[in-house]
């Protein structure tokens, strides 16, 4: 059974869309199944990316599709900021007629897009009302009272030279854990280095998606990002728009002006609601390639256990 897929990328956070709506059930299913995720996103057995987003009919009046992220791992999101950016891309791309706002529904809820064009009127960039951030533990979900905020607190992270961290826990719909240090120099190797063990710290029931961050300037963030069920990638929008939470939460930032977020692959620029009421993602979304695969072969082709 050969299904077709398209790989779309938000500035190097890729993912194979797969559009389910005119699939059979039962290859719908297969799709979604955690090992062939694994075998499609696997860089030298599969097609490779960071993540499958499978397309379904949407659940709420007014919204185009529903999105559902599933992790390189095979793992389940409940949401995903670049991964929402390439399948606004993609659906407006395929019907034009949708307009210049779409609505998609996530695992975090209906969330309203605004698209803006490039010169041959596809998609360049997307931005993105994320919602209102949840800070208390109960909503993170976090270890600790349900009602209390967990903002600039200790951590100790096993294995962490550093002994002691401070921590700030967001949720974008889905858990963040923002640690904020001086030098901008070391975020990338803190994420690889700390990320997979704060990931599954004992404090984040649900796992956590790891951010070490450090501000540049005023409005300015360079950002290192281990993800939950992923590992480190290039861009992180939910772990762009926590950390931005988090900056202005800390007073290091101002909510309700622009923050750059500055990650391996490129800028996002975040602006954090004055009221926390909201948060707005800006960046692109970009086309990478369209393709199909057999999934008769997948047994086959799949990494030897």
């Amino acid at each position: 059974m050969r299904v077709g897929f398209t790989k779309l990328h938000g500035l190097g956070n890729d993912f194979l869309v797969v559009d389910t709506r005119a699939l059979a059930a039962d290859v719908a299913a297969t799709l979604q199944d955690p090992a062939t995720v694994r075998w499609l996103c696997d860089r030298q057995f599969g097609v490779g990316g960071d993540g499958v987003l499978a397309l379904s009919a949407p659940r709420t009046t007014g919204a185009v599709a529903t999105m559902r992220v599933l992790n390189a791992d095979g793992s389940e999101a409940e949401m995903c900021g670049n991964g929402i950016r390439c399948v606004a891309k993609f659906l407006r791309d395929r019907d034009p007629a949708l307009g210049d706002r779409l609505v998609i529904d996530t695992g975090a809820g209906p969330l309203a897009c605004g698209v803006a064009l490039a010169a041959d009127g596809t998609v360049a960039a997307v931005t993105v009302a994320m919602g209102r951030p949840r800070l208390t533990r109960g909503e993170v979900p976090a270890t600790g009272p349900a009602d209390e905020r967990w903002i600039d607190g200790a951590i100790a992270i096993p294995g962490d030279p550093a002994g002691e961290r401070r921590l700030t826990a967001v949720s974008m719909g889905n858990p963040h854990a923002v640690v904020f240090v001086d030098d901008a120099a070391t975020v990338h190797a803190l994420a690889r280095q700390v990320g997979p063990a704060l990931e599954t710290h004992a404090a984040f029931p649900k796992k956590t998606n790891a951010e070490f961050a450090a501000m540049t300037g005023p409005a300015t963030i360079a950002l290192g990002v281990w993800e939950r069920g992923c590992g480190i990638t290039l861009a992180c929008g939910t772990g762009a728009c926590a950390t931005a939470v988090a900056a202005c939460l800390t007073g290091r930032a101002t909510a309700g002006q622009p923050i750059t977020v500055h990650l391996p692959g490129g800028p996002l620029v975040i602006t954090v609601a004055a009221d926390y009421g909201d948060v707005a993602m800006q960046g692109p979304a970009a086309l990478a390639f369209v393709g199909e695969v057999d999934l008769t072969d997948r047994a086959r082709a799949a990494r030897p256990a």
